[in-house]
C-alpha cells in the first residue's frame, strides 16, 4: 500500500543511537533485556558487546529501512550498490558481509541461493521493527553457522493492549512516497497485529551520475506482516507470525564495449516469505521454560542482467527446541536442539545442532556465562564452538566486561555445487572458522549525566572460502582484525544532550597484510540532541573513512554527511515530522562507481488511534 503524502519541511535530525554498552541517555541498561543472548538478560549483564536500536530511535531519525538504523552502531559497516533497492550488506568488526547472521524474530534470513549466503538488507522496511540487537563478535555457540562477525537480531512490533491503529504517510525528493498502516489488539485471550507498508520512488542512477549516468532507476517495494497469539490452558502460549516482502528495482550493469559500470536497462526483483510458529510451555511452576519453534523462509529472485534472464529459488526450514531451567536466583541453564534444512535450486544441505549455556551469579554484581554447541553438517561433518563471558560491576558507576567466542560458517550450496572449469565442484569444502575476544569498561558519572564506553576487540578467521585460480571454491584464505569502539553520552541540560561514537578497525589479510576491502579504519558519528515537550530532533554528523576496493575498483575516499530531522506532536493523535539528508550535498560513494543521493528532504505525518 502506497499512501502519497507531501508534507512539512525540514528540521533537526534525530537521536543518535549509542550502543547499550555506552549507557545511552535513551535507554536504561538495567531495563533492556537482550533476547539474542539465548539466556535473555539485561544488557548490563551481557558480558558481550551489544548495541540496541529501538523503535523510538528509528522513528525519531525518520529511518525508512533497517539498513539506515544499523549505520549508527559502532563497528558496523554498510555497503550498498546504489540507493533505493541496490544490494545492501552489513559487516561487523571487519568480518565479511556473509559472516553476519541476520535473524527476524528468531528465524534466519540469509539467502540460500546467494554465493555466500548473506542477507540483502535493501528490502527490510523499518516500519514494523520494535528493536534491533547487534551482538558483536563470534556467536556460533548461540546461533550456529554464519555468526562469525556477529548477529543482527531483529524483533518486530508486538500487539498492544486494547484495540488500536497506527498510520503514517510521507513524501519527498526523487518523487519518493512511503506509507503504511497497522491494526492491533490484545486481551486476556490473546493478541493480533496486521501491518502493511510500501515505498515507491523514481530513485537516482545506481551508476554514479558524476560519471555521466543520468538515467534514474525506479524502486518499488511492499511489506505485509501478520502475527497472533493465543493463551491456552495450563499456562501454554501459542504464537504464529508471517511476513511477505517484495521489491523491484532498476539496476545498472557493465555493458560492452567498455564493460564499465554505466546506465543499462537491467532490473532485479525479489520476493521473500517468512513464517514461524512457536509454542511456549512452562513446567514446574515456571521453573522450566520450554519453547518449540518451526520457522520457514522462501526466497525467489528474478531479473535481467545484461540481456540474460535470471531465476533463483531457495528455502530454509528450521526446527528448534530450547529449555531454560531457572535453578535459583544465581543459577540458570539453557539447552536445546535444532535442525536446519536448506534448499537452493534443487540442491540441499542440512545441519543438526545441540547446545547448552550456563549462567552463574556468584555474588551481586558479577555475572558469568559459558556455553558449548555442536553442529553436524550433512556435507562436511561436525563443528564444535564454545564461548564465555563475564560482567562485573564493582560499583553502580563502573562495569567491567569481557567475552571470548568461536564462530563458524558452513559452505553454501552454491560453493559446494558450482564450478566454472574442468574440475568438478569441491564437495570437500570445510567451514570457515574464527576465534575472538573483547574487553571493555562502562563508566557512569555519579549524577548519571555522562556515560563512557570503551571496548577493545581482536578476531582471527581461518579457512576462508574463496574462488580459486582452478575455477572452483577452496579453503585458502585467512583474515584478522582488531580495534577499539568508543561511545560517549553527555546530558548538557534536561533538553539538550551530545552523543559521540567512534570505531577504529584494523582488518587485513593474514597472509599478505593488505587491508580488507570495504572496511574503513575510522568511522563514527556526532549528534546534538534536543527533546523538549512536543518538539524533538537532532543534527547528526556521520563520518566514514577511506576504503580500499582492492582489485575490484577505485578506492573510495572518506566522506562526511550531515542529516537533520525534527518532529512535532500536535496532539495525542497527530505527529508531524520531517528530515533533511545530506544537508551539504556531499558527493560520496559507499562502493566504487555507485551513486548516493545528494541533498534531499522528506515530510510526513503519523496518526495514532
Amino acid at each position: 500500500m502506497i499512501i502519497k503524502y507531501a508534507s512539512v519541511g525540514a528540521a533537526v535530525a534525530l537521536i543518535c543511537i549509542a550502543p547499550v554498552a555506552a549507557g545511552s541517555e535513551n535507554h536504561d541498561r538495567d531495563e533492556i533485556i537482550v533476547e539474542g543472548l539465548r539466556l535473555a538478560a539485561p544488557a548490563s549483564e551481557a558480558g558481550s558487546s551489544v548495541s540496541i536500536i529501538t523503535a523510538e530511535d528509528i522513528e525519531l531519525r525518520g529511518y525508512a529501512f533497517a539498513l539506515d538504523a544499523l549505520a549508527s552502531a559502532p563497528g558496523v559497516t554498510l555497503n550498498q550498490n546504489g540507493a533505493f533497492g541496490g544490494l545492501a550488506t552489513v559487516r561487523i568488526r571487519g568480518a565479511a558481509s556473509d559472516q553476519t547472521l541476520v535473524l527476524l524474530d528468531g528465524v534466519p534470513l540469509g539467502d540460500p541461493t546467494a554465493v555466500g549466503g548473506g542477507y540483502d538488507f535493501s528490502l527490510l522496511d523499518a516500519a514494523d521493527i520494535e528493536r534491533i540487537e547487534v551482538l558483536k563478535g563470534p556467536q556460533s555457540t548461540l546461533w550456529g553457522s554464519d555468526a562469525i562477525g556477529g548477529v543482527v537480531n531483529i524483533i518486530t512490533k508486538r500487539p498492544e493492549a486494547g484495540i488500536g491503529a497506527r498510520l503514517f504517510a510521507e513524501g519527498g525528493s526523487f518523487k519518493t512516497y512511503r506509507g503504511g498502516a497497522a491494526i492491533f489488539g490484545a486481551n486476556d485471550a490473546g493478541d493480533f497485529r496486521l501491518a502493511a507498508s510500501g515505498i515507491a520512488s523514481d530513485g537516482i542512477s545506481k551508476a554514479d551520475a558524476g560519471d555521466g549516468n543520468g538515467e534514474a532507476d525506479d524502486y518499488d517495494a511492499q511489506t505485509y506482516a501478520a502475527r497472533g497469539g493465543l493463551n491456552l490452558p495450563h499456562g501454554l502460549w501459542f504464537e504464529a507470525r508471517a511476513r511477505y516482502m517484495e521489491g523491484e528495482t532498476e539496476i545498472d550493469g557493465f555493458p560492452p564495449p567498455n564493460f564499465s559500470l554505466a546506465d543499462t536497462n537491467d532490473y532485479s526483483r525479489t520476493e521473500q516469505f517468512t513464517t514461524a510458529a512457536t509454542l511456549y510451555a512452562p513446567l514446574f511452576g515456571d521453573r522450566l521454560e520450554n519453547s518449540f519453534m518451526a520457522g520457514f523462509t522462501d526466497i525467489k529472485r528474478t531479473g535481467n542482467f545484461g540481456g540474460f534472464a535470471a531465476l533463483d529459488k531457495g528455502d530454509r526450514l528450521i526446527l528448534r527446541y530450547q529449555g531454560t531451567l531457572n535453578i535459583d536466583a544465581r543459577h540458570r541453564l539453557a539447552f536445546g536442539a535444532e535442525r536446519e534444512e536448506n534448499e537452493a535450486n534443487s540442491d540441499e544441505t542440512s545441519i543438526d545442532s545441540f547446545f547448552a549455556l550456563y549462567e552463574l551469579k556468584p555474588f551481586d554484581g558479577l555475572t558469568l556465562t559459558a556455553g558449548v554447541r555442536n553442529d553436524d553438517h550433512s556435507q562436511f561433518g561436525s563443528a564444535t564452538t564454545a564461548r564465555a563471558a563475564a560482567s562485573w560491576s564493582p560499583s553502580q558507576y563502573v562495569t567491567l566486561r569481557g567475552s571470548w567466542g568461536e564462530g563458524f560458517k558452513a559452505p553454501t550450496i552454491f560453493q559446494l555445487t558450482q564450478t566454472f572449469g574442468l574440475l568438478p565442484a569441491n564437495g570437500d569444502l570445510q567451514p570457515e572458522t574464527s576465534s575472538a575476544f573483547d574487553i571493555g569498561v562502562d563508566l557512569t558519572a555519579p549524577n548519571n549525566r555522562a556515560m563512557l564506553s570503551v571496548t577493545y576487540f581482536d578476531r582471527d578467521t581461518e579457512n576462508l572460502i574463496i574462488f580459486a585460480p582452478n575455477f572452483r571454491y577452496e579453503n585458502l584464505d585467512a583474515t584478522k582484525a582488531n580495534g577499539i569502539e568508543t561511545a560517549l553520552d553527555i546530558a548538557v541540560t534536561d533538553a539538550i544532550s551530545l552523543s559521540v561514537s567512534h570505531a577504529y578497525i584494523d582488518a587485513e589479510d593474514a597472509t599478505t597484510g593488505e587491508r580488507q576491502i570495504r572496511i574503513p579504519r575510522h568511522s563514527g558519528d556526532f549528534a546534538v540532541i534536543y527533546k523538549n515537550g512536543p518538539i524533538s530532533g537532532s543534527a547528526v554528523l556521520r563520518y566514514n573513512g577511506a576504503e580500499t576496493e582492492g582489485a575490484f575498483g577505485t578506492d573510495v575516499p572518506s566522506w562526511v554527511r550531515v542529516d537533520l530531522a525534527a518532529s512535532y506532536q500536535v496532539n495525542e493523535t497527530i505527529e508531524l515530522y520531517s528530515r533533511i539528508e545530506n544537508l551539504f550535498d556531499e558527493n560520496y560513494q559507499q562502493i566504487s562507481g555507485f551513486g548516493t543521493p545528494g541533498l534531499s528532504a522528506t515530510g510526513g505525518v503519523r496518526l495514532v488511534f
